[in-house]
């Protein structure tokens, strides 16, 4: 399986939040005082975003050794160099406030740019490192200014500044300025909980293990095995012989378990829409369920209506047109 976290999701709620309790302060209604300044975190704090990550792995992991006989657990214990990423010719005393270890600069490149190339999208051919900005104009080597591109790619644009060369294709030019601006927010992540999913699943119990992120790569690539993540969970560690015996995978992905909230507000923080109402009937949004001939994730539209959604689909329905299959548990699955 493959878990999907939701850390954008708390990040981008708490934000919102913030600007609402802000915003209150300003309006001359009941006054909320700012408490900000008389808290202390305790030591090993982190980021509800990233205390997540951990909690969600941690809570598959138990239900994994409720139902199956796991004898062992294996972490991918990396960190990536951030300093390293900005600035690949860093080094001596600019080392000083970093640490001198993660992938290099190539294996960062085929993540970020998906393994195509910048300009064409073809796959499975070489590509090579290109400068957005050539250094024929000033171009540097930070991470924000390399991308990847084919031979025949890299040829034709030459020294020609990236909007010249892509100037009948502005679609394109918007997507790979932005795309290369992205910031280090998941290899920060990593560097952030490796240790506090390292020690959380020690309390397991069982025995826990750890290889490098180098380690990964040399066992997939002397097994033969395609990049994806759960064939680079496979990997992780000693490995000598590996069997696939499956095709398709589990996706989970982690969709919260709803929001205190009495309504939703507009960008100013005022209600926009009606109270949440408690249906007697036992279904929740966020069931799955089966019938008309789909299965999929629930919506409750009233006291006898339900909705399911799936892949872009609406079939809508009584209560009795539908049979439960599995509860809410802020999970959904594909």
């Amino acid at each position: 399986m493959e878990l999907q976290h939701r850390g954008l999701a708390i990040k981008n709620t708490l934000e919102t939040r913030k600007a609402v309790r802000r915003g209150r302060r300003t309006r001359h209604t009941r006054y909320r005082q700012a408490r900000f300044l008389n808290r202390k975190r305790p030591d090993g704090w982190l980021a509800p975003s990233l205390i997540h990550r951990v909690h969600t792995t941690l809570t598959w992991v138990k239900r994994l050794i409720k139902f199956t006989p796991v004898a062992e657990i294996r972490q991918e214990l990396v960190r990536f160099d951030l300093q390293q990423l900005e600035n690949p010719e860093i080094s001596g005393v600019e080392y000083q406030q970093g640490e001198l270890l993660g992938y290099n600069i190539r294996e960062y490149l085929l993540c970020k740019w998906d393994r195509k190339c910048t300009y064409c999208k073809v796959e499975n051919v070489p590509l090579q490192i290109e400068h957005i900005v050539p250094k024929a104009k000033n171009g540097s080597n930070r991470i924000s200014n390399l991308c990847l591109a084919c031979e025949k790619c890299n040829q034709k644009k030459g020294t020609q500044d990236i909007t010249t060369f892509l100037s009948k294709k502005p679609d394109l030019l918007k997507q790979i300025q932005s795309q290369a601006k992205r910031p280090l927010k998941d290899a920060a992540a990593v560097n952030s909980t490796r240790w506090a999913l390292f020690n959380a699943l020690k309390l397991t119990g069982l025995p826990v293990s750890t290889g490098s992120g180098g380690l990964t790569k040399f066992n997939r690539t002397r097994l033969g095995l395609p990049k994806t993540h759960w064939l680079d969970s496979v990997c992780v560690g000693v490995v000598d012989k590996v069997k696939i015996l499956i095709n398709k995978i589990l996706i989970v992905k982690a969709t919260g378990k709803g929001t205190r909230r009495l309504c939703r507000i507009n960008k100013f923080g005022f209600p926009c829409s009606k109270p949440r109402h408690a249906y007697k009937h036992g279904w929740q949004t966020g069931d799955i369920a089966t019938g008309k001939g789909v299965t999929g994730r629930v919506v409750v539209q009233s006291d006898t209506r339900l909705e399911i959604r799936v892949s872009g689909k609406r079939v809508g329905g009584k209560l009795n047109d539908f049979k439960l299959l599995h509860s809410k548990d802020s999970y959904s699955y594909a």
